[in-house]
């Protein structure tokens, strides 16, 4: 008859599990027997606790870096601590606030996300990533045209999170001043408001429907405005990657240099950050579960944000896999909180919510 085996996650091993983690995240070594029989608060004996962990570390969630130095966890035990383990509290109050008083709020979209990156970044000690939302996630407001040569054209887009792009765009044929003013009086005063996607479609939808005399207005509208209001290239914001530099966990100069790439790179951090768009509350990663190889050993703690119930996109922080994350949760998720607050649009006057142009407006 076979032995029945112990559960390896009965309340003594969490226990013994939940003081190995918090005690490695503080100090960096490998936890022996002798520790936890001394600060785990079990009334058990050290050879008793040597068992347990034996049972810990043959079911994955330690592991021994050396044979008598003690053990540390695995990644799937930190997701088990993580996930089941570590107790949570909210920030406190006056912290959100400080928190929101201290994000920039002055400027437009992008410099908005550069100001919550950077506090995140502050805030925990570790890099800060905000996903970038893509220019369909805003209503277009303004455009005009600017002719640089015959078919040349520097299109300006005004978006309702006040924010500017120019694009230059190439036209079919060329036109003049002229032409390009009633283009912009036609956009505007059709599509103000509007998403791109929906302006995009409507205008090649009347555009098969048009009569001859409109015909060529919507030619000229449709052909400048797909290119001035294309969806263009997603990005990441990136903050505080030389705070990497005094982690104890990352003194090897090629794994450091490997990072800065990494970061530098984007493109394998932003899908990562795709991933957890349309996931809510906050997301923890571990080392090879973020599939980015330079983030072996690393932690990413992430939270989506966004406004009116629509994600715009997903902040985090990325930092060594020993961070306290007691702390760095939720400081992810209010900092999330208050940047999707600060996105969220302003109601428009009612006298001039339609007149007012961007630069008149008073904010």
């Amino acid at each position: 008859m076979s032995r029945r085996r112990t559960d390896p996650l009965d309340p003594r091993a969490r226990q013994l599990l939940r003081s190995l983690i918090a005690r490695h995240i503080r100090d960096g070594e490998p936890v022996g027997s002798q520790t936890l029989a001394r600060h785990a608060g079990l009334d058990v004996s050290a050879a008793t606790i040597r068992n347990i962990l034996s049972d810990l570390e043959e079911v994955g969630l330690l592991s021994a870096p050396h044979a008598s130095a003690g053990r540390v966890p695995t990644a799937r035990g930190c997701r088990v601590f993580v996930g089941s383990l570590l107790q949570l509290s909210p920030l406190a109050d006056s912290e959100f606030e400080r928190l929101r008083d201290r994000l920039d709020t002055g400027g437009g979209t992008q410099e908005l996300l550069g100001s919550a990156s950077e506090l995140v970044s502050a805030m925990t000690r570790f890099v800060g990533v905000v996903s970038v939302p893509g220019r369909e996630q805003f209503a277009f407001r303004q455009i005009d045209f600017v002719p640089i040569d015959a078919r040349r054209v520097m299109a300006i887009v005004v978006f309702a999170d006040n924010e500017v792009q120019n694009r230059i765009v190439h036209t079919r044929r060329a036109c003049d001043a002229a032409e390009l003013e009633r283009v912009a009086n036609y956009l505007n005063s059709r599509f103000a408001g509007q998403p791109l996607p929906a302006i995009r479609a409507t205008l090649t939808r009347e555009l098969r429907s048009a009569r001859s005399e409109m015909e060529e207005l919507l030619r000229d509208a449709t052909d400048i405005a797909g290119q001035a209001m294309a969806p263009g290239g997603e990005d990441i914001v990136v903050a505080g990657q030389a705070r990497l530099l005094g982690v104890q966990d990352l003194a090897d100069l090629d794994r450091l240099r490997d990072l800065f790439e990494a970061f530098a790179e984007k493109r394998g951090i932003l899908q990562l950050l795709e991933q957890t768009a349309k996931a809510p509350g906050v997301r923890v990663f571990f080392g090879e579960e973020t599939g980015v190889a330079p983030l072996a050993g690393m932690s990413l703690v992430t939270a989506p944000y966004g406004t009116d119930g629509r994600v715009l996109g997903v902040l985090g922080v990325i930092g060594p896999a020993r961070m306290a994350y007691d702390r760095v949760i939720p400081v992810v998720q209010a900092t999330a909180d208050v940047l999707g607050a600060a996105l969220k649009p302003e109601p428009a006057s009612p006298l001039s919510a339609d007149r007012d142009s961007p630069d008149r407006r008073e904010r």
